[in-house]
């Protein structure tokens, strides 16, 4: 009988894709949602079978553990984050630490396996040397919520797995697109919503500014972060606490354009010169070695079954 594993956040943009690997994987979840419960049609047949459902508000403790035991879930992934947007400072400071809190000690008390959290990239936003790795130390200074939260939960939750025994592991997962992506935050989404809607994309309203064609960011595409996430997760022993996950090098937006002008040749879209002084990714020998991930799908491909989902899903 295989494990069933509980996704916080199960039914968000990587958490749906996640589902679909851990049920590939032959495991049994139950996903969550907070106000948005989705169903894309590469779910809907497992929805109410091997995939169950629940609302839930992390915020909850009580609601937390009821879901914890009434399902006698035996490992969690928590994949919950609070929207980019339209979110007040204080809402969100909550959510980052009281409902994962309540996350991490319903875990203790069912006594899990493993729980697993998605961590980011973005913390690695002010460390200068190229790749980044895991054993890197970070700035306590921070330039954007993600960067700040990402670092304050790897803190506590290490310390708290510390002091309880608890088995807690962070994944530092890259810029992730794909499927299901809605907030255009990241610029091969952009791309791609432009491509097949025909229309030029809007690049100076992202953060930080317009892309530099040489700008080499580590993309990656979420069914590669989703199948990370299930091997880390399933792996049975580990030594480490903290993975990178993602693509393993730096793609620039030069290059995503021709990814994009291979699936829709008509598309054109002129970029800012220069950013080749420094490409920023992520080191992936210890998430390989330990538990077996390389990307199988990778930005080029990933970005031609985008175009692809896109054209048969408008959004």
């Amino acid at each position: 009988m295989t494990e069933r594993c509980l996704l916080i956040g199960g039914m968000g943009f990587i958490g749906l894709h996640t589902a679909r690997a851990f049920l590939d994987a032959g495991q049994d979840i139950v996903v969550t949602y907070h106000q948005n419960r989705r169903e894309p049609d590469f779910l809907k047949a497992d929805l109410g079978q091997r995939a169950l459902v629940e609302q839930l508000d992390v915020t909850d403790a009580r609601a937390v553990e009821d879901v914890v035991k009434k399902h006698q879930v035996e490992s969690i992934v928590y994949l919950a984050v609070p929207a980019l947007a339209g979110v007040s400072p204080a809402d969100e400071f909550k959510t980052n630490t009281q409902g994962y809190l309540n996350v991490l000690e319903a875990g203790r008390q069912a006594r899990v396996r493993r729980i697993t959290v998605t961590s980011s990239v973005a913390i690695y936003s002010n460390v200068k040397t190229q790749p980044w790795r895991e054993d890197m130390d970070l700035p306590v200074g921070s330039t954007n919520p993600t960067e700040a939260y990402k670092k304050a939960l790897e803190v506590l939750g290490l310390f708290f797995g510390q002091r309880t025994g608890l088995d807690v592991i962070f994944l530092r997962v890259a810029g992730i697109f794909g499927p299901l992506y809605h907030s255009m935050s990241n610029l091969p989404s952009r791309l791609c919503h432009a491509a097949v809607k025909g229309t030029s994309p809007d690049l100076q309203s992202m953060r930080g500014g317009p892309p530099r064609a040489g700008e080499g960011r580590d993309h990656c595409y979420v069914k590669d972060c989703a199948v990370g996430i299930q091997l880390a997760h399933a792996a049975p022993a580990l030594k480490h606490r903290v993975y990178n996950l993602g693509n393993g090098r730096a793609t620039t937006p030069a290059e995503l354009v021709a990814a994009v002008r291979n699936a829709v040749p008509s598309f054109d879209v002129k970029l800012e010169p220069g950013g080749t002084e420094a490409p920023t990714y992520m080191n992936l020998d210890r998430t390989s070695a330990e538990v077996g991930y390389r990307p199988r799908i990778g930005v080029e491909r990933g970005i031609a079954e985008y175009i692809e989902w896109l054209r048969n899903h408008p959004q």
